[in-house]
């Protein structure tokens, strides 16, 4: 018994040392750990570019199938008016920040996987409508599609009329037929499959990037079958919010599910190469977003 008890006293002053020793080690380690990014949480989003019009008007054909007389014709030009500031994404939603939604369980994983650093494509009107609501949850702001009137304001120049710049002939509609196919040969021959990486088809008037590019982008308008007299009153309209309207190199209507629309579910045209999308921040002040004429 006592010679255990003095191996232990002896022991004493070798243990507390190394202890302390490897304690320090420990914290040491702990503050030279690289710090690597989480995508799952949401606490590290941070909001995207973006970028903000002033108020004011925009003369445009607008969208929707126009018949006259049960005759297809070019949709009318109208003036919008914007009352309040338009702000946009700079950028479509890129392959990274919509997998952080993914990862979050809020958005389903898109068709496509893409490369980092583009913009993420195979998603339909509901994914985009599901970041939406993730992207308003974990910033704390609002957010939506755009209408296709506020698409294509921010388009500016990009903006692409649809019309066939034909006069109306109920006696020979064949001649529509054939513009209309001539016109869907011409954007054959310009696909592209491949996004480019953000920023690649440039920036228009209004610094944002890439509008009427390879990537079509949902808005939240509803497509419409318009009928008119023959004076152009409005006679009735029937819209069709299970079809929704994009923009890019040309307007097209295409099933809210849909990914792919080289899969089917295009109502309007030649199916976009790529279907992806932007959002808006919205003024949900008293009297802000909902100021503006012309959804």
């Amino acid at each position: 018994m006592t010679v255990h008890a003095v191996q232990q006293k002896d022991l004493t002053p070798l243990i507390l040392p190394a202890a302390l020793l490897a304690l320090a080690l420990s914290a040491l380690a702990v503050q030279l750990a690289p710090t690597l990014p989480d995508v799952s949480r949401s606490s590290d989003i941070m909001p995207p570019a973006t970028v903000t019009l002033p108020p004011g008007h925009l003369t445009y054909r607008v969208e929707g199938h126009f018949l006259r007389d049960n005759v297809p014709m070019d949709a009318p030009i109208a003036t919008v008016a914007f009352a309040r500031p338009l702000e946009m994404m700079q950028y479509q939603v890129s392959v990274e920040d919509y997998a952080r939604c993914v990862a979050d369980k809020a958005c389903a994983p898109p068709l496509n996987p893409g490369l980092d650093g583009t913009p993420v494509t195979g998603v339909s009107y509901q994914d985009a409508v599901d970041y939406a609501t993730w992207m308003s949850r974990v910033t704390n702001d609002t957010w939506a599609l755009p209408t296709d009137a506020e698409w294509a304001y921010a388009a500016a120049e990009r903006f692409e009329d649809d019309a066939l710049g034909l006069a109306d002939n109920p006696a020979n509609p064949a001649l529509r037929w054939i513009a209309d196919y001539r016109a869907e040969a011409a954007r054959n021959r310009t696909a592209e499959p491949d996004p480019r990486p953000l920023g690649g088809f440039g920036a228009n008037s209004n610094g944002i990037m890439d509008m009427s590019g390879n990537v079509w982008e949902w808005t939240d308008t509803c497509h419409r079958r318009v009928h008119v007299d023959a004076a152009g009153n409005l006679v009735s309209e029937q819209p069709a919010c299970t079809i929704r309207v994009l923009e890019g190199k040309h307007r097209t209507a295409i099933s809210f599910f849909i990914r792919d629309a080289k899969s089917g579910g295009c109502s309007v045209g030649i199916p976009p190469d790529n279907l992806g999308f932007r959002l808006v921040r919205r003024d949900l002040e008293p009297g802000g977003w909902l100021d503006w004429i012309g959804r």
